[in-house]
C-alpha cells in the first residue's frame, strides 16, 4: 500500500509538471500573437490617418473601420483564450502548492519523529556506550556506520525540508505573478471593448451613408472587378505563352503546365518546401483583402472574386521577391501601372499595382530583394499592392504560403 501510494504521487506530480510545461508553451505562443495583434493595430491606425476624408471614399472608409474593429476583435478572441490558458496555469500552480505543502508536513513530521527518536536513544545510552557494548568488532563497525548513515539522513531531512519551503514560496510568487498578469488582460480586454463599441457607432452612421447611394457603389465594385478582370487575362495569357514556350520541343505542346530543366525542378522543389515560411511582399503591411470569392465586406448585395490579396502598406514602400526566382514579364497595365511576375520553377508570383519597377525580364532576384515602388493613388492616399501566387495557370491562396498571412 506504501508503495502504491508513493506510484501515485509521483505519477500525479509528473503530470502537473507535463501539464504546468504545456501551459506556459501555449501562454508564450498567445502573448506573441497578442504583442503582434497590438502592433498591427497601431500600424494601421497610422496608416488610416493618413486617409483623405472624402464622400467618394466612403466605402473606404467603412472597410478601413471594418479593419480596425476585426483587428481588436482579433485581439480580444486571442486576449481571452490567454485569460483562460493563464487561469488553468494558476490552478495547476496551486495544485503543485498543496502538493508540496503536504509533502512539508510530512517531512517535517517524521523530522520530528527522528529527533525525537534521536534524544531518547541519548537520553538512554551514549554514543559511546552504544560502541563499547557491541559484542565484537564487526558489531561495532555496523553500529559505526549505523550513526554515521542516520546522522547524513537527518541532515539530508534538513535540507529537504529547506528546498520544499524555498519551492513553494517560489510557486507562491509565480501564483502571485499570473494572477496580476491576468488581470492586467482583462482590463485591457475590457478597454478594447469600449473603443470597439464606439467604432460600431460611427461604423453604423457610415453603413447609413452607404445604404443611401447603394447601387451607386454596387456599380462601382463592379467596375473595379471588371478592370481586374481584364488584368487576370492579361497574366493568365502571359504565364500560358511561357508554358507553350516551355513545351516547344517536346511533345506536350497543348500542356497547361511548364517543362522545367533539372534546375528549375529543384528550384520548385525549395520553394514547395518554404511553404507556409516565404516572407511578405512588402515590409510592413496587412491584408486589407483576401484571396478567394467572397461578398463584399460593406455592400452586402455585391460579389467579389480575389485571385490573390491585396496588401496596404506605407506609403512608398516597395515590393520584394518572396523568394529567388527569374523576373518571367514586366507588364504595363492601366492607367501605366505595372506587374512583374517572378518565376520559381513552376511556381509564379505576380505583383501589381507598382509605380515604378527595378528589374526587367530575365533578371534573376533574390528573396526579399525589392523590385519595384508600390503606387499610391492620390485620391484615397492608399498605397496597396495586389499579390497573386499560383502553380502553373492555377492560382493558390498566398496565405497559405506566406509566414503568418
Amino acid at each position: 500500500m506504501q508503495f502504491k501510494s508513493k506510484y501515485i504521487l509521483i505519477v500525479s506530480a509528473l503530470f502537473i509538471s507535463v501539464s504546468i510545461s504545456a501551459q506556459n508553451k501555449k501562454q508564450e505562443g498567445l502573448e506573441a500573437r497578442r504583442a503582434q495583434i497590438q502592433k498591427d493595430i497601431v500600424y494601421i491606425n497610422a496608416l488610416l490617418s493618413n486617409t483623405k476624408k472624402t464622400e467618394n471614399n466612403l466605402l473606404i472608409d467603412v472597410k478601413d473601420l471594418n479593419d480596425k474593429i476585426g483587428k481588436r476583435e482579433e485581439l480580444i478572441t486571442v486576449i481571452s483564450r490567454e485569460s483562460a490558458e493563464l487561469g488553468n496555469e494558476i490552478y495547476l500552480n496551486q495544485l503543485e502548492i498543496n502538493k508540496n505543502e503536504r509533502n512539508l508536513e510530512a517531512l517535517k513530521k517524521d523530522y520530528a519523529q527522528m529527533i525525537y527518536k534521536s534524544y531518547k536513544s541519548k537520553s538512554q545510552n551514549s554514543r559511546i556506550m552504544f560502541l563499547l557494548s557491541s559484542e565484537n568488532f564487526y558489531q561495532g563497525y555496523k553500529r559505526f556506520q549505523y550513526m554515521k548513515q542516520y546522522s547524513s539522513f537527518r541532515k539530508n531531512q534538513g535540507e529537504e525540508i529547506q528546498q520544499k519551503i524555498f519551492e513553494i514560496q517560489e510557486l507562491t510568487d509565480t501564483l502571485v505573478s499570473k494572477k496580476k498578469q491576468k488581470q492586467e488582460l482583462l482590463t485591457i480586454k475590457q478597454q478594447e471593448q469600449t473603443v470597439i463599441q464606439k467604432e460600431k457607432k460611427e461604423q453604423e452612421g457610415l453603413l447609413g451613408q452607404v445604404k443611401n447611394k447603394e447601387n451607386k457603389y454596387k456599380r462601382q465594385i463592379q467596375q473595379f472587378q471588371k478592370e481586374e478582370r481584364k488584368i487576370e487575362a492579361q497574366i493568365d495569357r502571359i504565364i500560358r505563352e511561357a508554358i507553350a514556350a516551355s513545351n516547344k520541343n517536346t511533345s506536350n505542346t497543348t500542356s497547361a503546365t511548364f517543362t522545367l530543366t533539372a534546375e528549375a525542378k529543384e528550384l520548385a522543389t525549395k520553394f514547395t518546401a518554404n511553404k507556409g515560411q516565404l516572407p511578405w511582399p512588402v515590409e510592413k503591411g496587412y491584408v486589407s483583402t483576401y484571396y478567394g470569392k467572397q461578398p463584399h465586406p460593406i455592400v452586402k448585395t455585391a460579389t467579389i472574386q480575389s485571385n490573390g490579396v491585396r496588401i496596404t502598406t506605407d506609403n512608398g514602400s516597395k515590393a520584394r521577391a518572396v523568394f529567388e526566382g527569374t523576373v518571367l514579364s514586366v507588364q504595363v497595365l492601366g492607367g501605366n501601372l505595372k506587374a512583374i511576375l517572378i518565376q520559381h520553377g513552376d511556381y509564379i508570383t505576380v505583383y501589381k499595382n507598382l509605380e515604378s519597377v527595378f528589374v526587367n525580364t530575365g533578371d534573376k532576384v533574390k528573396t526579399k530583394e525589392e523590385i519595384g515602388t508600390i503606387y499610391t493613388d492620390k485620391i484615397t492616399g492608399k498605397t496597396i499592392l495586389g499579390f497573386v501566387l499560383s502553380r502553373n495557370v492555377t492560382t493558390e491562396d498566398p496565405a497559405s504560403w506566406i509566414y503568418k498571412m
